[in-house]
């Protein structure tokens, strides 16, 4: 069974490719946490920048995340109109200083909830050897050197 549709991923390159594969794997999870979340993994990642009381400018998180300063931008504006961010003015400087919100840190909570149940369907579904053996071989791709 393939994790994608063919028409993203052409199947000479899922049979010939061990990266296709755990690429697609990925895509395919995040996407279905994503429809069950209703939460980008964007949104999930700054969520965890802020954990445990953390003040940020946007600048801060992008770089932090390695991601683009306009995508990290847009999400927070878009978490600050939902109540899960607040912005304050930083002591100095033009920057705004970003936080969790109660709701915001209930919110990632139940993210993390959603998160821990697909982990715990998963693990049902393998033994403990093939577990090990997929997290093995998975450390081992991630220290390959191309």
């Amino acid at each position: 069974m393939n994790m994608l549709p063919k028409k993203e991923v052409p199947e000479d390159i899922l049979r010939d490719s061990v990266l296709a594969h755990i690429a697609a794997a990925y895509f395919s999870v995040g996407r279905r946490l994503e429809r069950k979340t209703h939460c980008s993994a964007t949104r999930g990642f700054i969520l965890n920048a802020l954990r445990g009381g953390a003040g940020l400018n946007q600048n801060q998180v992008a770089n932090m995340l390695g991601f683009d300063r306009t995508v990290v931008h847009r999400a927070i504006k878009s978490m600050v109109r939902e109540g899960l961010l607040s912005e304050r003015k930083a002591p100095a400087g033009k920057a705004l200083v970003v936080r969790l919100t109660l709701k915001g840190n209930k919110y990632r909570e139940n993210l993390i909830k959603i998160r821990r149940a697909a982990d715990d369907k998963l693990r049902q579904e393998m033994t403990p050897e093939a577990r090990d053996m997929l997290i093995r071989l998975l450390k081992r791709v991630a220290e390959t050197e191309f």
